[in-house]
């Protein structure tokens, strides 16, 4: 109870010290509902900890976090609990794809197989596999579908593939499922190919170089991937599923193998929510921020490619979201909203920005309600429905800005 109640000491401290906020009456409203709605739905639907940031005209403005990080031993969410952002890495991919672009060492036009030439004996029965480019995976328009590891049926087999050879040796039995170009699928393999596209143009491994071009230039010093360093453990979030009413863990500290281009990223909030302020931009801080990535390519990134509107697990999980480069786009009513979200063991996270109106959020939660389903039915999903509902904050400010 006393670290519990160390929380609630913590969130009400974190309100007072909003800085934005103060003034704008509709934004003001627009979060307290927010508020009311994200403590309401994770204390009933049994999620047992979560965190809120919203980054507004460069600073955090609201910082909230909800219970626990770990259950068993009853340790409080706070600012340095890391949470695991999954396929929120995949944005991180794509900006390193563009920086390598930028540097002329590739076009987003290549095809992939001038840089994994293995992806030569994939089955496709549309033509050539020189067809694919680095765009057409960026859009997750490649015609690739599913997940890496779809043989996992054992608790002895890897979380995911350990090496780039395991993947190589399906490749002969991974089919292209329609035309390059023509429609959204959202794969996982795709995303492993782009990674090994940097790892082969660096000549490092995808994560010293994400550390090296991304994590680092930003001042995000507690994030990594995949296994947790010993001094940064015990802020390590746990992981929990609710099945069947009941809450069960899920491994602790997994890695993600090779599959760590796809969703390898682990990061406490404050470190994200730099993150968040370089994709919002800055014009004080834009010299510093292009020495990641120019805002035009940014900009770029955020153009859309293809309509993903029959894929119910992304953006805002509606029929007119569309996928851009590595992100997805939403535009609703006066608000442009870039996006993008993550569900892996027990973590469910979500990336937004209204880039027009400088606000974006971030939010996790250390517990999966239930499994993330392809369907209009996923926005009625609890996590869900808290996530559409930040939407509201963009609505709060949208307009001509003073």
């Amino acid at each position: 109870m006393p670290r519990l109640l160390a929380a609630t000491i913590l969130l009400a401290a974190l309100k007072v010290a909003s800085p934005a906020s103060a003034g704008e009456p509709s934004f003001e409203a627009a979060l307290s509902d927010f508020r009311k709605l994200h403590r309401a739905e994770t204390r009933r639907s049994g999620i047992v900890g979560s965190s809120f940031y919203v980054v507004r005209d460069g600073r955090t403005a609201v910082a909230d976090h909800l219970g626990e990080q770990d259950a068993a031993q009853h340790v409080p969410v706070t600012a340095e609990t890391i949470y695991h952002w999954a396929s929120i890495t995949k944005t991180m991919t794509g900006i390193a794809i563009m920086q390598l672009r930028d540097r002329g060492l590739l076009t987003l036009d290549d095809p992939i197989v001038q840089h994994v030439p293995e992806l030569a004996t994939v089955h496709n029965s549309f033509g050539e596999t020189s067809a694919i480019t680095l765009r057409h995976l960026m859009s997750h328009s490649a015609g690739f579908g599913g997940g890496t590891w779809r043989w996992r049926d054992r608790d002895w087999q890897p979380f995911e593939p350990e090496s780039w050879t395991q993947l190589a040796a399906m490749l002969p039995y991974t089919e292209v499922g329609f035309r390059p170009g023509t429609r959204f699928s959202y794969p996982n393999p795709g995303i492993v190919y782009l990674g090994q596209v940097i790892e082969r143009l660096s000549g490092e491994d995808f994560e010293v170089y994400v550390d090296k071009n991304i994590l680092k230039p930003l001042g995000m010093h507690a994030s990594y991937f995949d296994r947790t360093p010993p001094h940064l453990l015990r802020h390590r979030s746990h992981s929990y599923y609710i099945r069947d009413g009941k809450r069960v863990a899920a491994p602790f500290d997994v890695d993600t193998g090779v599959t760590v281009s796809n969703g390898g990223l682990n990061a406490p909030l404050p470190d994200m929510a730099k993150y968040l302020a370089f994709l919002l931009g800055d014009p004080r801080r834009q010299s510093e921020y292009d020495l990641v990535l120019k805002r035009s390519s940014l900009e770029e990134m955020w153009r859309p490619q293809v309509s993903a509107g029959e894929d119910f697990t992304q953006g805002r999980m509606a029929e007119t979201t569309q996928s851009g480069l590595s992100f997805f786009v939403d535009q609703s009513q006066a608000v442009r909203i870039i996006g993008h979200n993550g569900d892996q063991n027990g973590f469910r996270a979500y990336l937004s920005l209204c880039p027009d109106q400088r606000v974006g959020s971030l939010l996790a939660f250390n517990t999966e309600t239930r499994g993330v389903q392809n369907n209009a039915s996923n926005r009625a999903a609890v996590e869900s429905r808290i996530a559409l509902a930040a939407d509201s904050l963009c609505h709060a400010v949208a307009g001509p800005r003073r």
